[in-house]
C-alpha cells in the first residue's frame, strides 16, 4: 500500500512541535488503544525522545480490554507509562493529571528545593489525525475549544488550554508521518478512520479485515455473518457476505464494493465487538 500523506500544513506542524517542545514539562502522546503502535506517529518518537511522556490509549471502549491490559504492561516493561482513557465519555480522565505529577515528581521537588514556586504543569498533546485529541481536550476543559470532527485533519493551528489549576495544554495539529513502513499500518489505521477513505482501496482493507477477524476473532466472524464454518477462499466468503448483507448488483451477482464497504463499517461500528488490532507479539522488537 503506496499511501503517502505529507502536505505542508503537516511539515510545518513538525518543525512548530519541534519548537515548542522545550515550553512544556511532559507530552501527552495520544494512540488508539485498538492500535498503540500503528497509531503512534515515529517521526514523533524521534523529536520527543527526551520529553517525559505519558500514552494515553484512546477510544479504550473499541479496544479488547484484555489486550488492553497486556498493552499497559507492555508499555510499563519498556519504561513507559500508559493508561486507557475514553474522551468522548470522560472515562479515565481523573488519572491523567495524577499520572503527569507522578511523572514529573522528582523534577517538581527539584524546583522546590531550589525555591521555584509551584506552577501548573505544562504538556503538549500530539496524535495523528483522528485518534480524538480535541474531544479530549474539550473534555479536559469541559467546554468547546478545540474543534472535533470524524474526518482527519481538523486541527490546524496551536493553542494553549487551562485545565484547572494543575494542568495547561498545548494542542497541536495531528501529524502523520511520510510513509508507512509496514503494509499492515496502513490497513490499521484505514480501518479505524485514521486515513480517509478516498486514498484506499477499499476490498484490499476489507481482505485484510476479514483475513484478521478469521485469526484473531473467528467466532465473531462466524456469528455476525451467519456462518457455519469459514471459507478458506476470501471470494467465497465476499460471496456469502455480499448476498448475506444484500450487496447485490443486477442480475443476482456480489457487488464487491458495496461488500467491502459493509464490512469496514462493521468493523468501525463495532458489529462485531471491542477489537484489538495490534498485538505486542506482533511488534515486540520494535521500541515504541
Amino acid at each position: 500500500m503506496a499511501i503517502q500523506w505529507f502536505p505542508g500544513h503537516m511539515a510545518k506542524a513538525r518543525r512548530e512541535v519541534t519548537e515548542k517542545l522545550k515550553m512544556v514539562d511532559i507530552v501527552f502522546e495520544l494512540v488508539d488503544a485498538r492500535i498503540p503502535v500503528s497509531s503512534a506517529n515515529p517521526m514523533l518518537q524521534e523529536i520527543i525522545r527526551h520529553k517525559k511522556r505519558l500514552i494515553l490509549l484512546n477510544k479504550a471502549d473499541m479496544a479488547d480490554p484484555e489486550w488492553t491490559k497486556q498493552w499497559i504492561q507492555f508499555f510499563s516493561e519498556k519504561n513507559h507509562k500508559a493508561i486507557a482513557i475514553n474522551s468522548q465519555e470522560g472515562k479515565g480522565l481523573n488519572h491523567i493529571v495524577k499520572s503527569a505529577q507522578e511523572l514529573l515528581q522528582e523534577e517538581r521537588e527539584r524546583r522546590k528545593a531550589k525555591g521555584i514556586k509551584p506552577r501548573a504543569i505544562r504538556a503538549m498533546i500530539i496524535g495523528i489525525p483522528n485518534v480524538g485529541k480535541s474531544t479530549l481536550i474539550n473534555r479536559l476543559a469541559k467546554k468547546n475549544i478545540a474543534k472535533t470532527g470524524n474526518t482527519p485533519g481538523v486541527t490546524r493551528g496551536q493553542q494553549w488550554i487551562k485545565v484547572g489549576k494543575d494542568l495547561e495544554l498545548l494542542d497541536t495539529p495531528g501529524i502523520l508521518w511520510p510513509k508507512f513502513e509496514h503494509e499492515e499500518t496502513g490497513y490499521k489505521l484505514a480501518l479505524t478512520g485514521a486515513i480517509k477513505d478516498s486514498l484506499l482501496n477499499m476490498q484490499d482493507i476489507a481482505v485484510f479485515a476479514l483475513r484478521f477477524l478469521q485469526k484473531h476473532y473467528p467466532e465473531r466472524l462466524k456469528r455476525r455473518y451467519r456462518l457455519d464454518a469459514i471459507p478458506d477462499g476470501i471470494v467465497e466468503l465476499f460471496d456469502h457476505i455480499g448476498k448475506m448483507r444484500g450487496c447485490l448488483i443486477s442480475g443476482g451477482e456480489v457487488d464487491y464494493e458495496k461488500t467491502a464497504e459493509a464490512v469496514i463499517m462493521d468493523m468501525r461500528m463495532q458489529k462485531l465487538g471491542a477489537l484489538t488490532l495490534d498485538r505486542p507479539e506482533d511488534i515486540i522488537d520494535q521500541d515504541p
